[in-house]
């Protein structure tokens, strides 16, 4: 059984490395994937399917869809699930997730540490032109999500209802519910939009271990809440915290954004000034936006924080996301068919966009945007990412030293 399902992976373009190959090769990407999760998986394609042929462009473009469909970083849950592939199991998707989020979380997380060293009135202008650089980043998100997920009138109908439940609920559970109302609109509304779905993936993942990886991440997510208000230790807190945003990620990286807001803006674990900061500083790395949760658990202000609270905020935020698509490989060719499956996916995409759109008025617009001459260098940054599509690490570069120019 095992020699006949390699073979099918050979035939489509499919074939078997080792660990360290695939640890190395991702961690090249998390060095060079600047852009965000759409470039990722840019970058993947290049490298993975056109130049080493890990994988045919049937099965990548099923693997992305698979990818899409669930909650979570969708670039990290690609590289997760070519490792599984390439890596011929588990350790080899641990191996590319490693790899590929090593070096942006280790730059955050120096950053965030030396971070009560930044003072001073140039500091300042380099920290609000930062969060400039997050009102371009999340408005050109906004843009582009709502011209491909927001179509037609039904899913725009959908996304003004979430906003409308952010603005007059507001916090985590509105979010939730924003989604899954989402999800039941596009059930009904939604059903005949879409091209239909076609080919086949076969990754070396049993249903059993499949079945074990779903449940395990159905019972953290119904576990956790409950340790933490039970024990009230501010370890599980933080990692119930982190693993709900993780958990509640739908239709990009940037959508963790409101999430974390909620999550540690709120309780004022972080500062709103040094969140956004932080979010600025993230779009200037390569690699995965969610090591953006590595800077925010070593800046919390309760222990743990440090090195600790990073390895707990990004452990935490991560594991459903992978945990899903290890646990969906296996059953993916069939439920992916399903016109039900397809128009719910579309509705709470929907939603997504509405609420990343109400995150764009608060807390990025209200906490960066104070003069004329903010909204104009948040303009600028804007234009330059859609219209003459500028890398955003260019842009980081361009409004902090705009914003140091500006405060000297």
């Amino acid at each position: 059984m095992v020699q006949e399902q390699y073979e099918r992976r050979a035939e489509a373009g499919e074939s078997q490395g080792s660990c360290a190959e695939v640890f190395r090769v991702f961690l090249k990407l998390g060095l060079t994937s600047f852009g965000g999760p759409v470039a990722h998986l840019g970058y993947y394609r290049d490298e993975l399917v056109v130049r080493r042929k890990w994988i045919s462009e049937a099965g990548y473009a099923d693997l992305v869809a698979l990818c899409q469909f669930l909650p979570g970083p969708a670039s990290s849950q690609v590289a997760f699930a070519l490792g599984v592939l390439r890596g011929n199991g588990l350790l080899g998707g641990l191996a590319a997730s490693l790899a590929f989020t090593l070096p942006s979380a280790l730059v955050l997380v120096l950053l965030a540490l030396g971070a009560a060293s930044m003072t001073g009135t140039a500091v300042q202008g380099l920290l609000h032109g930062l969060k400039l650089v997050a009102v371009a980043i999340v408005a050109q998100a906004v843009w582009g999500m709502a011209r491909s997920l927001t179509p037609d009138k039904p899913r725009a109908v959908i996304a003004l209802l979430a906003i409308g439940v952010l603005v007059f609920v507001g916090g985590t559970i509105a979010q939730l519910v924003a989604i899954l109302g989402g999800a039941l609109l596009g059930l009904w509304l939604c059903r005949n939009e879409g091209a239909a779905l076609s080919g086949q993936l076969q990754f070396p993942v049993k249903r059993h271990h499949a079945v074990i990886a779903l449940l395990l991440f159905a019972a953290l997510f119904g576990v956790l809440p409950l340790l933490a208000i039970v024990t009230g230790q501010q370890g599980f807190i933080l990692f119930d915290a982190f693993y709900r945003a993780g958990t509640l990620v739908f239709g990009g990286g940037h959508v963790v954004l409101p999430l974390l807001q909620a999550e540690v803006v709120v309780p004022q674990w972080v500062s709103s000034e040094t969140f956004l900061a932080g979010y600025g500083l993230a779009q200037a790395v390569p690699g995965p936006l969610f090591t953006f949760a590595a800077y925010l658990g070593a800046l919390m202000q309760p222990e743990p924080n440090g090195i600790a609270g990073a390895l707990i905020a990004l452990t935490a935020i991560f594991l459903p996301g992978l945990l899903l698509v290890y646990g969906m490989l296996p059953f993916w060719d069939q439920l992916r068919l399903r016109p039900t499956a397809q128009a719910a996916m579309r509705g709470a995409n929907a939603a997504v966009v509405g609420i990343l759109g109400a995150a764009l008025y608060d807390p990025v617009w209200t906490g960066a945007v104070l003069s004329a001459q903010d909204f104009a260098l948040a303009l600028t940054g804007f234009l330059l990412l859609t219209v003459w599509k500028v890398q955003p690490w260019i842009i980081v570069v361009l409004l902090a030293g705009a914003g140091m120019i500006a405060a000297i």
